[in-house]
């Protein structure tokens, strides 16, 4: 099968061009609800509960540690950083831990903060940020590393966005391409970005050039899904250097982009290879990866 060449847009750590006054769901200490058993058993009742852990500033859910004012209003952690009052009674914040609250909080299910988005799961607190992080929900960033945009949006979003954003990188057709890395030896930290379409799909093709210590540069090459983690399950994905008689593969299942490159690099999840194995494969500085995209 010939195989489709194309030379990938460079990125990197240099892109190429690409307070409220209403007493809202808060509550002191004298107004704790009761309730009858450790579990909540009612939607409507756990509604409610969770109303009370609203923050008046954010409207995200104060969980514990849970400190109030003098007066009883509680905030959430994250807007308590940034205030020099109580946003509901002008006082002082203070140090004092509602314990009462968190003994209330570690029985409610609270909803996703993706909930507007879809995601209809509750969770206990102790769940709710773990749950969040990975929620198939959660907006998506823009996929180009090494870039300084932060665009977000939705699935259906992140092609229109990366088509008149990010106008130079190139995009490819077929499961067998080949993706050509330009200028290898440039100095510093360099991404270099392709997008392949097939199966009805896009993928996008990174690879990352990282200075390390002493002077030691390292690259990664990595295939992401412009799509869910549920999704990249049905794909698999080869990379391969070819040079005189060598040749370094890596097979794997792509990465959705909610993932980001950034995990898999940390986890060594992707092709790496030092420069002196970059240059056994290089041709005058440029370095040519075959991508093979299957379905499973």
């Amino acid at each position: 099968m010939s195989r489709q060449q194309g030379g990938s847009g460079k990125t990197g750590r240099h892109l190429v061009p690409p307070p409220p006054t209403a007493n809202t769901g808060n509550i002191g200490l004298s107004g704790v609800p009761t309730i009858s058993s450790p579990t909540i058993t009612s939607s409507t009742s756990n509604q409610e509960l969770a109303s009370y852990f609203e923050c008046p500033v954010c409207f995200d859910y104060a969980l514990p540690p849970i400190m109030q004012c003098q007066s009883g209003h509680i905030v959430c952690q994250a807007c308590r950083q940034k205030l020099s009052m109580c946003p509901t009674c002008r006082g002082p914040l203070g140090n004092i831990r509602n314990l009462a609250m968190e003994k209330v909080a570690a029985t409610v299910m609270f909803p996703c903060k993706y909930a507007s988005n879809g995601c209809n799961t509750t969770h206990l607190h102790t769940d709710k940020l773990d749950h969040e992080e990975t929620c198939e929900f959660r907006p998506y960033c823009c996929p180009c590393p090494g870039a300084s945009c932060k665009w977000q949006g939705s699935l259906e979003q992140v092609m229109p966005h990366l088509m008149s954003t990010h106008k130079s990188i190139t995009t490819l057709q077929g499961e067998d391409i080949v993706f050509l890395a330009t200028d290898i030896n440039l100095p510093g930290a360099v991404d270099w970005v392709m997008m392949q379409s097939c199966f009805g799909h896009n993928f996008m093709l990174v690879l990352e050039k990282q200075e390390k210590m002493e002077g030691q540069q390292m690259f990664y090459a990595i295939v992401q899904l412009i799509g869910t983690r549920k999704q990249a399950e049905n794909f698999a994905y080869r990379l391969e250097l070819n040079g005189h008689r060598r040749r370094l593969t890596w097979e794997a299942t792509p990465r959705s982009i909610h993932d980001g490159v950034q995990s898999a690099i940390m986890a060594s999840d992707c092709l790496v290879f030092d420069t002196n194995i970059a240059q056994l494969f290089a041709d005058h500085g440029n370095l040519g990866i075959n991508v093979t995209i299957s379905t499973c």
